[in-house]
C-alpha cells in the first residue's frame, strides 16, 4: 500500500490527512510537538473564530496581494463549506454580530477532539515528538525523535509546517533553509497581525501605568509607501513598546511594508472619531475653572485613562493648554512607529513558499510528489477567521493534489492488457 507522509499537525496538515484517508493509502502524520493542534487550541482560548460570514468578494479581498492565488482554494472549499464540515463533526456554529463565525460553545478543544477521533477511525497514524530534518540522500525523510533519528519512506509528502510565529507551539520556520537548498523559492518570513514599536519609546510613566490599557473607539489614518491612504476605526492597545490590538493588526501589512520602505510611518490617531472637530473644540474650550485638565477632558470630552495619558505623552504643556491645538490633537494625534515587534510575538507571519514554486495542485514544481499547505505558503490575512479558512482550504487542496498524484502514479505503473 502506498504511504503518504503529512508533516505538521495544525489545521492544514490535519485537513490534508483527512482528504488522503479517503484513498487506499497509508497516511502517516508527524508533528514535532508532544500533541497536535497546539496553535489551533491556543488561538481558540478567547473564542474560536473559525471563519467569517461576509460575501465571498470582500472575503477574498482580505488576502490582499495574494487574493488571486487564494481564490481557487476558496472556490473549492468556501467558508460555507467549512461551516458544513464543522457541523459534520457534531459541532454547531453561530454568526456573531461582527459577522465572525464561532463554534456554539466558543471552544476549539471539542472540535479538535472530534476531528482527531474521526481521523484515527479513518486509519490516520499519528507520530508526535517527530521533528522533520529534511531529506536523506536516498530521498527518505529524516525524522528526529527522543529515541534518535530514523528514516521514513513515503510515496508522497504534504508539508504543513506553519509559519514563523509562536515558536513554542512548533511554528519556527526551520523548514525554510531545507527547501531553499532544494531550489525552492521561499520569500522571507515577516511578522503579520503584529504589534509595533513607537519611535523613541514610551515614558516610564505611561509604560508603568497604561501599558496593557485599551484605547476604545478610535480611528487610525496613515498613508503607506505607495501613496495609498488607509483609514479604519476600532480599538487598539498600548503596549510596553508601542501599540498592538485589533485595529493595529488589521493594518499590520501596510504598516510593516511602509516601515520597511521608509524607516518609519506616522499615524494620525483620532481619539474621538464620533465627534466633529468643531464639537471637540467647543468642549475643550469650555472654561474648566479649578479642575485639572484630566478631569476637564473626562467631563467635557469624554476622554479618560489611556487616551488622556497618550495626549500627555505626545503634547507639550503649552499645546495641552491651547484649546485649538488640543482639539486638533484629539482629532489627529501624530504617532510615529518605527519597527514591528519580533516575529515570534506575532499572531501569524507573511512570506513563505512562493506560489510560483507550486503548480495548481500545490505541488512543488522542483520536487514532484511534495505538496505544501497552510501558513508556510506566501500569503497573509487579518484575524477574523480568514487565517484559519485559508489554512483549511489549502490543506484540503494539497491533500487532494497528493491524492491525485498517487492515483496517477499507481495508474502509470499498472500493466495494460492487450
Amino acid at each position: 500500500m502506498p504511504t503518504v507522509a503529512v508533516i505538521g499537525g495544525g489545521p492544514a496538515g490535519l485537513m490534508a490527512a483527512e482528504v488522503l484517508s479517503r484513498g487506499k493509502f497509508q497516511v502517516e502524520l508527524f508533528d514535532a510537538m508532544p500533541s497536535v493542534g497546539r496553535k489551533f487550541l491556543l488561538a481558540g482560548v478567547g473564542g474560536m473564530n473559525i471563519t467569517h460570514a461576509e460575501p465571498i468578494a470582500p472575503f477574498l479581498s482580505r488576502y490582499g496581494a495574494r487574493a488571486a492565488e487564494i481564490k481557487p482554494l476558496l472556490d473549492a472549499f468556501p467558508p460555507t463549506a467549512l461551516r458544513e464540515w464543522i457541523h459534520g463533526l457534531g459541532v454547531e456554529t453561530f454568526i456573531g454580530s461582527s459577522g465572525r463565525v464561532f463554534p456554539k460553545d466558543m471552544k476549539a478543544a471539542p472540535l479538535l477532539r472530534a476531528w482527531l477521533h474521526r481521523l484515527r477511525a479513518a486509519g490516520v497514524h499519528f507520530h508526535v515528538r517527530h521533528r522533520w530534518l529534511g531529506w536523506h540522500e536516498s530521498g527518505a525523510l529524516r525524522m528526529a525523535t527522543p529515541e534518535g533519528e530514523y528514516l521514513v519512506h513515503a510515496d508522497a509528502v504534504v508539508l504543513a509546517l506553519g509559519g514563523g510565529s509562536w515558536t513554542r507551539l512548533g511554528s519556527d520556520g526551520a523548514w525554510g533553509p531545507l527547501l531553499i537548498e532544494r531550489g525552492v523559492a521561499v520569500s522571507p518570513l515577516l511578522p503579520s497581525n503584529c504589534g509595533f514599536d513607537v519611535a523613541g519609546g514610551w515614558s516610564e510613566h505611561l509604560r508603568s501605568r497604561f501599558a496593557g490599557q485599551p484605547l476604545k473607539t478610535v480611528a487610525l489614518r496613515f498613508t503607506d509607501a505607495a501613496g495609498c491612504r488607509h483609514e479604519r476605526k476600532g480599538e487598539l492597545m498600548l503596549s510596553d513598546q508601542g501599540a498592538e490590538g485589533g485595529l493595529i493588526y488589521a493594518l499590520s501589512a501596510p504598516l510593516r511594508d511602509t516601515i520597511a520602505a521608509q524607516g518609519a510611518v506616522t499615524l494620525e490617531l483620532d481619539l474621538a472619531p464620533d465627534k466633529t472637530l468643531e464639537r471637540v473644540f467647543s468642549e475643550v474650550a469650555h472654561p474648566r475653572g479649578a479642575r485639572s485638565l484630566s478631569s476637564h477632558l473626562q467631563s467635557r470630552a469624554g476622554l479618560k485613562g489611556a487616551k488622556v495619558a497618550l495626549l500627555n505623552e505626545v503634547l507639550s504643556r503649552e499645546q495641552l493648554n491651547d484649546p485649538i491645538l488640543l482639539a486638533h490633537a484629539i482629532k489627529s494625534l501624530p504617532l510615529t512607529l518605527d519597527a514591528t515587534r519580533p516575529i515570534d510575538e506575532a499572531i501569524s507571519s507573511a512570506g513563505g513558499v512562493r506560489f510560483d514554486a507550486l503548480d495548481e495542485n500545490l505541488m512543488l514544481r522542483s520536487m514532484p510528489g511534495v505538496f505544501c499547505a497552510g501558513e508556510m505558503l506566501d500569503w497573509e490575512a487579518p484575524t477574523g477567521g480568514y487565517l484559519l479558512t485559508a489554512c483549511f482550504a489549502s490543506g484540503r487542496a494539497a491533500g487532494q493534489g497528493a491524492l491525485n498524484y498517487l492515483a496517477g502514479q499507481i495508474k502509470s505503473t499498472t500493466p495494460c492488457c492487450d
